[in-house]
């Protein structure tokens, strides 16, 4: 063991291998007996691909650079992709993100062809949550139309499109399936029968975590939609995702309770004060998966999830075994196998299959273990030494008014290096985007990256977070720039208060609104020596009257009010209108074509920063939006962050480069 002070130990974990492990498998589904997935590739520009996992246990991707498979779709996206096994192998409908087109392939058979038209108005023609129905000809899917240049000139519907292509330059090819009722809708779920199909639909100003309602429409013999009609949900609740059992039962998740649980026609299968559903952030996302045998796969918890399997009759759950500690919302079923994507603070996410064997229902109802899990694909493998790996802790600290807030602890970790006596290390408060979102606990080598080199990181699950019910969720209502900063700011003092982490060596960071937690927390306490800032939103009158994208216009109106009613409000807490408060050095990181957080944010605010003497820097970065993706941009933005942690708290660390403070 070395004794090194605190932000000096050398470590294997560098910026390159946090970027190159950044991101996870998403979009599971079935194609015949196989299983496929979307996945990241952070070197080859951030694109997405799709990869096939053959019978014999071999992975391999569908689709080669440039294709990038992802969905613009209210801007965070949806399902980007769907197959159907015919006589001749696989039929894929993809998105690809560059002209956010549809295009039909068979692997082995030539190049993509397009099925749908390119559009010059504003943002143009997207999609998502393709389902390929053969027998009519048609893919089914959620359409985007853009119907002027700005953000909200926008109307979104359930539409067909002719898997033929006769609609790759024709917009009146497309067949709508139903009017332009609601601002936003989710793909149609189509029922075992092929008569019914359901889907979610929300207007402004409520988010889906607010209020969205289930419709169900009759199918006819023409495949025309007709009698839709709102079965459950309303302005107070959220409906996270619908499907049908195979017996034709309707399923859904509601937090009619306060807690998203699931339903049968109505009836609630398992009432707990946990979370079977979730922010419904990306259009598709799956948190239960109907079997054939009547049984649904679930993923659900309170603060973390676990994938079980609930009887439907009993309303008993039983979970996988398995190191497992997080399942993502991306959840998929074919007959008794059961595909999720899960992690655990010693593995990233991996794809994992459930065997539900069939006396599962019969081992439910006595309490054993059912079926057996196993990773079949994307498997973690240790890049480095796991020694490496910080040692994550559960904590919950009492904040203003004595209400809880839940956090993870990451605390410096170094097999290698001990810190001299009696010095107490820096530490790094996190705060997660959203906000409506939450922290999971997995394995996160840019947390290791700080970790490994004596800098503490401390995840905060502030109010308003999601996976501790509504009331916890609600706590930003009208209070963002309040709840957040000030729980944040209880966890750091806290933890310099018992001792844990030095009082003079505290930082801010965070994305999207957690750069504007992070801001805020700057411009309105003492707590932090500096902070880290990324495409954030610093301006809440320009953000909230225009300058983001259609999903999160409204937004504000929950949490912080109406603008039109508490215009001053939105003065008040904006950290741009009060740019002369920030005294902490800071770093700003912005991708210019990001359209949800634009980089007029941070000009405006570094315009009325100039002058001030505050050492910053501002990174910007081409070809990068809404989150960083291009392994380039990763580690450049990780080696800033921290030498901006070095030069502030007089920490050395190894081999990093030096960023420019500007004044």
């Amino acid at each position: 063991m070395r004794t090194l002070p605190y932000g000096s130990w050398p470590s294997p974990i560098d910026a390159a291998l946090a970027a190159a492990h950044d991101g996870r498998p998403d979009d599971v589904a079935f194609v015949g007996d196989e299983v496929w997935w979307t996945a990241p590739r952070p070197t080859e520009g951030g694109r997405r691909t799709l990869v096939r996992r053959r019978p014999d246990g071999t992975e391999e991707p569908v689709l080669p650079a440039p294709w990038n498979v992802r969905s613009r779709v209210i801007e965070y996206g949806g399902r980007p992709w769907a197959a159907l096994m015919t006589d001749t192998g696989p039929l894929v409908v993809f998105v690809n993100f560059a002209d956010q087109r549809l295009y039909a392939y068979r692997p082995g058979g030539g190049e993509p062809r397009p099925l749908t038209p390119v559009s010059p108005v504003g943002g143009g023609l997207r999609w998502a949550e393709p389902e390929v129905r053969g027998e009519r000809g048609e893919v089914w899917c959620v359409l985007e139309e853009f119907t002027g240049d700005g953000p909200s000139d926008v109307r979104r519907v359930l539409a067909a499109v002719p898997l033929d292509g006769s609609a790759a330059g024709r917009r009146d090819a497309v067949r709508e399936l139903t009017g332009a009722r609601h601002r936003f809708v989710t793909g149609p779920r189509v029922s075992p029968d092929g008569r019914r199909a359901a889907w979610l639909a929300w207007d402004h100003p409520r988010m889906p975590w607010d209020g969205t309602e289930l419709v169900v429409a009759e199918i006819g013999p023409d495949g025309t939609f007709r009698d839709a009609r709102t079965v459950a949900g309303g302005p107070e609740e959220s409906i996270a995702q619908a499907d049908w059992a195979p017996d034709g039962a309707l399923l859904h998740v509601s937090d009619r309770t306060g807690w998203w649980n699931l339903y049968r026609d109505g009836r609630p299968l398992c009432a707990r004060e946990e979370e079977f559903g979730g922010p419904l952030w990306k259009l598709g996302q799956r948190w239960f998966a109907p079997l054939d045998s009547g049984l649904i796969a679930v993923v659900h918890g309170r603060g973390a999830t676990a994938l079980g399997i609930l009887d439907p009759e009993t309303g008993e759950v039983v979970d996988a075994a398995g190191p497992w500690t997080e399942f993502a919302a991306t959840l998929t079923a074919h007959g008794e196998r059961v595909v999720a994507v899960g992690a655990s603070p010693r593995s990233a996410y991996e794809v994992v299959e459930l065997d539900a064997l069939p006396h599962a229902r019969t081992s439910s109802r006595g309490g054993t273990p059912i079926g057996r899990a196993r990773v079949i694909g994307a498997p973690h493998d240790d890049a480095v030494d796991p020694a490496y790996y910080p040692e994550p802790r559960l904590r919950t600290f009492t904040g203003p008014a004595g209400r809880d807030i839940h956090a993870h602890l990451y605390p410096p970790h170094n097999p290698g290096c001990l810190a001299p006596d009696g010095e107490l290390p820096p530490y790094v408060v996190w705060a997660h985007g959203g906000p409506t979102s939450r922290s999971p606990l997995v394995l996160d080598l840019e947390i290791a990256y700080f970790t490994s080199r004596g800098i503490g990181v401390a995840e905060v699950n502030y109010g308003g977070s999601t996976g501790h019910g509504r009331e916890y969720r609600n706590r930003l209502r009208e209070q963002w720039g309040v709840v957040d900063v000030e729980d944040c700011a209880a966890v750091a003092l806290a933890l310099a208060g018992e001792g844990t982490a030095d009082r003079e060596r505290l930082a801010v960071r965070g994305g999207s609104a957690g750069g504007w937690t992070a801001a805020a927390s700057l411009a309105t306490t003492d707590v932090y020596a500096c902070g880290t800032v990324s495409y954030p939103i610093l301006d809440l009158t320009g953000w909230g009257t225009g300058e983001t994208h259609d999903f999160e216009s409204r937004y504000l109106e929950s949490l912080i009010g109406p603008y039109a009613e508490v215009p001053d409000r939105y003065a008040e807490r904006s950290p741009a209108e009060h740019a002369d408060r920030v005294t902490a050095p800071f770093l700003l990181l912005q991708g210019m074509d990001d359209v949800i957080c634009p980089p007029v944010q941070c000009e405006r605010f570094l315009a009325r920063m100039a002058g001030r003497g505050v050492p910053h820097a501002y990174l910007t970065f081409e070809g990068e939006g809404h989150g960083f993706r291009r392994a380039e941009t990763m580690v450049r933005a990780l080696e800033a962050e921290l030498s901006l942690y070095a030069q502030v708290f007089a920490l050395h660390p190894h081999g990093i480069p030096t960023l420019a403070l500007n004044r």
